[in-house]
């Protein structure tokens, strides 16, 4: 997907909203256990009842290989179901991914060829022949992990090196790689102060954001210093929409969660008057 179309479907649907699905055997209605696929199952109904509302679905692979070949069978379902009956919808595959240059190949050619996403996560600790590998792919994204939701984050990203931040470091430094068009930039919603610093450095890139909802993030914060002309935003909430019920009512509960922060996206649109 290009990036303009991206943007195309931000303005049409007034949101911004990115659904991860992080599906947890332990959490989901207990009812869809009996299902032969409660993975899938569960996510169609998700998918079904919150397309209209999103731009963009976001998978932790993490939470798929941890059920072995069932779980990836799952996400293999999930992102065919997503592609053939939602084309328009932004897919990333949360991997997390990152090593030597011919390794760094293998795994863009999975998510990129083989499951067909949009984009992939990755993380940026080995350099530039790590992520570059991404970036050849035509119309696809790599969105590299910058500065994090996690409390580690302080650990390495916001220590200094000469004066600078790490996070910058990184930022400025991915900006000479081969192909950084096709960059996009993790940046938690709980370092919702730091937007401004960071549209300095990469202005025009989108940012994937996590940590609204359960972990607290604030949207409004995150508009205010983080939206560009060309919204540059996709607001990722998780739990906070997927897990809004236990009961058998849980995608129409999702769906409600879901609406409510659109409606809050559209009004930051408005107010920012794209």
């Amino acid at each position: 997907m290009k990036t303009t179309q991206l943007i195309s479907e931000i303005k049409r649907k007034q949101s911004f909203l990115c659904i991860g699905l992080d599906v947890d055997l332990n959490k989901i209605p207990k009812h869809l256990l009996k299902e032969d696929d409660p993975i899938f199952s569960f996510n169609k109904a998700i998918i079904d009842a919150t397309h209209h509302l999103c731009v963009a679905y976001k998978p932790n692979t993490a939470f798929y290989e941890a059920y072995g070949i069932k779980g990836w069978k799952a996400l293999e379902k999930t992102i065919t179901y997503l592609n053939e009956n939602h084309p328009e919808i932004f897919t990333i595959a949360d991997a997390k991914r990152g090593d030597i240059g011919n390794t760094s190949t293998m795994y863009a050619k999975a998510f990129f060829e083989d499951l067909a996403f949009d984009a992939v996560t990755v993380a940026p600790y080995m350099g530039k022949d790590s992520v570059e590998p991404f970036l050849a792919f035509n119309d696809k994204h790599t969105i590299m992990l910058a500065l994090t939701s996690n409390q580690g984050a302080f650990d390495f990203q916001t220590k200094t090196i000469d004066g600078k931040e790490v996070y910058k470091h990184v930022l400025e430094t991915s900006k000479s790689w081969t192909n950084s068009q096709n960059l996009m930039y993790v940046v938690g919603a709980t370092k919702a102060e730091y937007l401004a610093d960071i549209r300095n450095i990469i202005p025009d890139s989108f940012l994937l954001v996590p940590g609204v909802g359960a972990q607290g993030g604030n949207l409004q914060e995150v508009c205010k210093y983080g939206m560009n002309t060309s919204v540059g935003l996709l607001i990722n909430s998780s739990r906070g929409i997927i897990y809004a019920s236990n009961g058998e009512d849980f995608a129409a509960a999702a769906a409600v969660k879901a609406s409510s922060l659109r409606d809050e996206m559209a009004d930051a649109l408005a107010q920012f008057k794209i």
